[in-house]
């Protein structure tokens, strides 16, 4: 019975959040690799944080979701190429994508992940990753006519964008030891000159500068 509990949270926590996906992959549009991988990129992350996520240590799971959704996205650029997709993994998709169709007509409903993942005998996250394979990410926001051939891209600042950039910004800052950020909150945060800082921190003017160089560095490369 709990493993049963445990795998319905877990296709819960995939099925509420790929607006988080969406969010994440938004902000790497324009950089040389297409949508799609982005998106795929980030479904495998948002699969990762599902199956890792420990409810018991009392943040959200998008605190938990967003940096390891944004890790397998960089990954790609890292890897300085797209989401390569096996032959294998493409076929197995395929079939996915056919039985997803055919228990939509059994149902007289999309089926749930977890019941794709039943009647393919795989487990929720392998069921969910054969469906980012081949759903193209628009097909999520799109009309819905799958006789039109045309294409929507419209541009739309999801109310997820904003939330993934403050929690970005929350997960580096507490990175730092306590008085880095509170050297910051000073600095940006309060708008505090550096002299002032300095006062307040019981630190030299160039201490706080050279200090802050260091600090913004450190963020930069943990920030996209």
């Amino acid at each position: 019975m709990l493993l049963v509990t445990q795998s319905r949270e877990r296709e819960q926590l995939i099925n509420e959040n790929y607006g988080l996906v969406h969010s994440c992959a938004n902000r790497f549009r324009g950089r040389g690799v297409e949508y799609e991988d982005l998106f795929q990129a980030g479904c495998v992350g948002l699969i990762k944080a599902a199956d890792n996520f420990d409810s018991t240590r009392g943040f959200a799971f998008s605190t938990y979701a967003v940096p390891v959704i944004l890790g397998e996205i960089k990954r790609i650029f890292r890897d300085g190429g797209s989401v390569k997709v096996g032959r294998s993994m493409k076929e197995k998709s395929r079939k996915a994508m056919q039985l997803m169709r055919t228990l939509a007509v059994q149902l007289g409903h999309e089926p749930t992940v977890s019941q794709l993942a039943q009647e393919l005998g795989v487990d929720v996250s392998e069921a969910a990753q054969l469906i980012s394979v081949s759903m193209p990410p628009l097909s999520l926001t799109g009309s819905g006519d799958e006789n039109s051939d045309a294409q929507l891209d419209i541009p739309v600042n999801a109310p997820e964008e904003s939330l993934s950039e403050l929690i970005s910004l929350d997960t580096v800052l507490d990175m730092l030891s306590e008085k880095d950020r509170k050297l910051i909150e000073l600095r940006y945060f309060n708008s505090l000159t550096q002299s002032k800082t300095a006062q307040q921190l019981g630190m030299s003017q160039v201490q706080v500068s050279r200090r802050e160089k260091s600090i913004l560095s450190f963020m930069r490369k943990n920030l996209i």
